[in-house]
C-alpha cells in the first residue's frame, strides 16, 4: 500500500551524491556513491553508461523502474547533472530521491524527508537550485561528526577507518532497506520506519 491511491511513476531517479575519481572512492562525503553501488549490486546492474554528466544505469530494483545515477561533476555542482536526468527522463520531483551524507547524523541513523533546505549541504544545494524546488525528496545517510578540532572539509574527505567497517557495512543495508521500502510502500511508511535509532 503506497502514500498514494494513484499508481507508481513509471519511473524512479535515484541520485547518490560524492566525488569521482579513486582518491574520493571511499570517502564519508562519497556514502551516496556507496548506497547507489549497493542497489546497484543487488540488482544486477553495473555504471556502465553515461548520461548528462552521470555514471547510470537503469533496472529494476523493489519492484520498481529505477535510474540509479552517480554524478561526475564534483559535489558542489550535482544538481547539473540530477536536473539534467530529471528532464531528459521526464522524472517528477516526487519521484526522484537524493542520497547523500550528513555529518549531524552519527554513523547508522538516517533521515529521510520529502522536501526542506539543504542544511547547508552544498551538493543537495546545487541540486535543489538547479531544479527549482524544495519540493525533493532525500535520504541523509549519517557520517558523524569529525573529532576533537579536525576541519569537516578535511574529515569528510578521509575514508572511513577500518573500525567503522562494520558499522558502515550496516548502514548501507539499512539505507538499502529504507529506500526499498519507500519505494513499495511511499516515503510517510518509510519515515515511520527509519526516521529513528537503529535497533
Amino acid at each position: 500500500m503506497t502514500d498514494q491511491a494513484s499508481p507508481p511513476p513509471a519511473l524512479y531517479l535515484i541520485a547518490g551524491l560524492g566525488n569521482p575519481g579513486r582518491r574520493y572512492q571511499a570517502s564519508r562525503h562519497n556514502i551516496g556513491f556507496l548506497v547507489l553501488d549497493r542497489l546497484a549490486a543487488i540488482s544486477g546492474l553495473a555504471f556502465s553508461k553515461r548520461k548528462e554528466d552521470a555514471l547510470v544505469c537503469q533496472g529494476e530494483f523493489a519492484g520498481r523502474k529505477v535510474l540509479l545515477a552517480k554524478p561526475q561533476t564534483y559535489m558542489n555542482l550535482s544538481g547539473r547533472s540530477v536536473a539534467s536526468l530529471a528532464r531528459y527522463f521526464a522524472i517528477p520531483n516526487a519521484a526522484t530521491l537524493i542520497v547523500l551524507d550528513d555529518m549531524d547524523l552519527p554513523l547508522g541513523r538516517l533521515r529521510l524527508r520529502p522536501s526542506g533546505s539543504a542544511g547547508g549541504h552544498r551538493g543537495l544545494e546545487s541540486v535543489l537550485e538547479r531544479s527549482g524546488t524544495l519540493e525533493i525528496p532525500r535520504l541523509r545517510v549519517g557520517i558523524g561528526r569529525p573529532p576533537g578540532r579536525q576541519a569537516p572539509a578535511s574529515f569528510v574527505l578521509e575514508d572511513f577507518g577500518s573500525g567503522a567497517q562494520p558499522l558502515l557495512a550496516e548502514t548501507l543495508e539499512r539505507a538499502e532497506a529504507c529506500i526499498r521500502r519507500h519505494l513499495q510502500a511511499g516515503i510517510q511508511a518509510a519515515m515511520t520506519e527509519f526516521n529513528r535509532d537503529p535497533v
